[in-house]
């Protein structure tokens, strides 16, 4: 198991986890929130989900996507006013995103070059 890989499932379960919690305990009654929160959480928690089992889960650049997603949707469904669920999302997409990236480098570093 490549533990740089694991650790990228890791942290997108978890960011899936605290969307997907946010919905119903500090962003509850924020009616732009929820769809959002959960369907995003909800990709992130089966990629992350997914790549732990060992089923190859989604791409670094998938996860990566549903993070940078994440990170735009306060904007996009007008909820960035409600300060939980705003920085619910931020911070969660913000993790995900710099993670699945810096794995991804990471990945191609170790990769050696065809010459």
């Amino acid at each position: 198991m490549d533990l740089t890989k694991s650790l990228s499932d890791v942290v997108a379960f978890l960011a899936g986890l605290v969307a997907v919690v946010a919905v119903f305990v500090w962003a509850n009654g924020v009616a732009d929130a929820a769809l959002p929160l959960l369907a995003l959480g909800v990709l992130l928690l089966i990629s992350g989900l997914w790549g732990l089992l060992g089923a190859g889960g989604a791409s670094l650049w998938v996860t990566a996507a549903f993070g940078a997603l994440l990170v735009v949707s306060p904007w996009a469904f007008g909820f960035d006013g409600t300060q939980a669920a705003a920085w619910t999302a931020w911070l969660a997409g913000a993790v995900t995103v710099l993670v699945a990236l810096w794995t991804s480098l990471q990945n191609r570093a170790a990769t050696p070059t065809r010459v």
